[in-house]
């Protein structure tokens, strides 16, 4: 893998749609206050949004086809940031054209479309990202630290809760209603517990079997605002229990609903010698997004509140906390791994994996059998 010696990076970003979407929102003001990228490029399905979405980000060019921005000699890295239906399709035409590649999660809508662009990324030897946020939160990569140093002893359990909303209720915004058909490959299973697990794994080493149950409480849900119902077919509810690779007890559930905001998380890491309890600094952020609140209970009763160091924080502190800020840190490793010539973390490798992981809690649930999850 060779290295980028030029700065800055060129970005063509597909789904910067300026109403509203995911990229808008998150990726454009990331990339703009990181001065290893410059975003050259947009793509959107039609020229209007196209050429909306271009003079709101300053980029020189707008297109409605994927691989027209591929191919365009000012696009050095590719990000896929529309719907998990439209990932691969986007991801292939920036390997057909040899840029590097950001992709959201999840990368595919199955592990088998997973796999093939694992397969393709590798091959083409370009620095490939999956947006797992977890893996460049700064209160994540501490408490990894904390556990990796002893501060606790040896890990026994670990406890996750963690809202799913706004999957799983009766109800369900019209700009998600797509994603009630499990082949679209988006719902509370795929996009919140992938994040809950991929941050598990992160932080306290990879699974190695599972136990699960999924529920679907709702066979309909009603489209907020429209007065129509849909079919649905998704799970609303995930319990999970396993064990690590260390030998650590794991019970995750994830819970859905449907609240506009999440109403957080809770964490709790056992060890030989203390426990953290964890939760959210600010109200309505998932556990990827938001700072934590950390308390340390030795086992002589006293409790501390740990506070995360400042060098964790690797992004511009102008930043607001949440999503944008653990955008900018999957950025700000991209571009390392470039200018470097060495794999990013987390890669589209680690996305499979995450994304297999998911498929055997659903054959879990599914057969009640526990599945062996160490060689996925």
């Amino acid at each position: 893998m060779t290295g980028h010696t030029t700065a800055p990076i060129g970005v063509g970003i597909v789904g910067a749609n300026p109403a509203g979407s995911w990229a808008a929102a998150t990726h454009l003001p990331a990339l703009a206050a990181l001065p290893e990228f410059r975003i050259t490029a947009v793509a959107t399905t039609n020229r209007a949004s196209a050429t909306a979405a271009a003079e709101a980000a300053r980029a020189r060019h707008a297109f409605t086809d994927a691989a027209e921005l591929a191919a365009h000699p000012e696009v050095d890295l590719v990000v896929a940031a529309i719907k998990s239906t439209g990932h691969a399709a986007v991801v292939r035409a920036a390997l057909a054209a040899g840029k590097h590649v950001v992709c959201e999660w999840p990368m595919g809508t199955s592990a088998a479309e997973s796999a093939e662009l694992t397969a393709a990324a590798v091959a083409a030897d370009v620095v490939h990202t999956v947006v797992l946020q977890g893996y460049h939160s700064p209160s994540v990569n501490y408490v990894k630290d904390l556990l990796a140093t002893g501060r606790i002893g040896a890990v026994s359990a670990v406890t996750i809760v963690a809202a799913g909303d706004p999957f799983g209720g009766g109800s369900i915004r019209p700009e998600l209603a797509w994603s009630a058909d499990p082949a679209k490959g988006s719902g509370l299973l795929t996009i919140m517990a992938g994040h809950v697990l991929g941050v598990l794994e992160h932080l306290a080493g990879e699974l190695t079997e599972v136990a699960a149950v999924l529920a679907t409480l709702h066979d309909e849900l009603t489209v907020l605002g429209t007065g129509r119902s849909i079919p649905n077919r998704q799970p609303g509810q995930l319990a999970l229990v396993g064990r690590l690779a260390s030998g650590a007890a794991v019970a995750v559930t994830v819970h859905g609903g449907n609240a506009d905001a999440p109403d957080g998380f809770a964490l709790h890491i056992r060890g030989t010698e203390g426990t953290l309890s964890i939760g959210p600094l600010q109200s309505g952020m998932y556990m990827h997004w938001a700072d934590w609140r950390i308390h340390l209970r030795s086992n002589d009763g006293s409790v501390e509140e740990l506070h995360v160091p400042d060098h964790y924080r690797s992004v511009p502190p102008t930043l607001p906390t949440g999503p944008t800020a653990h955008v900018a840190g999957v950025y700000r490793e991209t571009a390392a791994a470039i200018t470097e010539g060495r794999a990013a973390r987390p890669d589209f490798t680690v996305g499979l994996r995450q994304r297999r992981l998911l498929d055997a809690v659903t054959e879990a649930a599914e057969t009640g059998v526990r599945q062996d999850v160490t060689e996925l």
